[in-house]
């Protein structure tokens, strides 16, 4: 499922990627078009995290904003799901993706909510080289299996967050449970995702993300599974990460 068009990350963000995805802008906001798993999957996926970065900054998770003026950096943020679901919880939200098309959707459906996002397109390598950083917390939510360099990417997400923040990664593991149910299964056979979303051979195990967090300077401080249940399309947080799975991790 994803929620980028196209990575970002030590130079390496592919074309090819940023193009297929930028496609789907115009559908983006649809629930019922070639996004509607990530719909259903938002919900479960952004309580887990904003729980997270609420507690991390001693906020309680179950107030009615409980990111009151953090500010969060969602890195490949699309169109604009997690982004939005951040703002609504109280954060001061930059989005960054690489694709105009999908930022110009993410605008005009942030608009019309009346939320205030800072949208911007380029890659996380260019709010480095511009200076900035200093982020509560930085996402990268179905990013990491479309980038050239993970290692590179990863060094990157460290440098924007502040010292003890926390950086927040989801993705698809490895698996033949995962080419089964998230490649020949969502694209092929049920069509709940367009062909083509994803390659199976770029997904990455829990343990290969680790390492590549551990040599950027972070350290996995959770991780989790997104589970959606066949019979009613809901998802829910568990510990089998066989197929999709989140990470936190924090520096040190």
């Amino acid at each position: 499922m994803a929620d980028f068009p196209g990575g970002a990350g030590a130079g390496t963000a592919i074309g090819a990627e940023i193009a297929k995805f930028d496609r789907l802008a115009a559908e983006w906001w649809d629930p019922r078009g070639p996004m509607r798993p990530l719909h259903a999957m938002n919900p479960a996926r952004m309580g887990w995290i904003i729980a997270r970065i609420a507690r991390r900054h001693g906020r309680d998770p179950a107030a009615a904003r409980p990111l009151e003026g953090l500010r969060v950096l969602d890195v490949g943020c699309g169109a604009g799901l997690a982004s939005e679901a951040l703002a609504r919880a109280g954060a001061r939200v930059t989005g960054l993706d690489a694709a105009g098309a999908a930022l110009s959707a993410a605008r005009a459906h942030a608009t019309a909510g009346g939320l205030a996002i800072d949208y911007r397109e380029g890659r996380p390598e260019d709010l480095l080289a511009a200076g900035e950083g200093g982020f509560d917390a930085v996402l990268a939510l179905e990013v990491i299996e479309h980038v050239a360099d993970r290692e590179g990417f990863c060094r990157h997400l460290a440098g924007l967050v502040k010292a003890g923040g926390p950086v927040f990664l989801s993705t698809l593991n490895r698996t033949p449970r995962s080419f089964l149910m998230a490649k020949l299964g969502a694209e092929y056979l049920l069509r709940l995702l367009p062909v083509g979303t994803h390659d199976w051979r770029m997904f990455v195990r829990p343990a290969e993300l680790g390492a590549d967090l551990r040599r950027a300077g972070l350290r996995v401080a959770d991780i989790a599974g997104l589970i959606m249940d066949p019979l009613t399309g809901r998802w829910r947080v568990g510990r089998d990460v066989g197929v999709n799975y989140m990470v936190m991790a924090v520096a040190g």
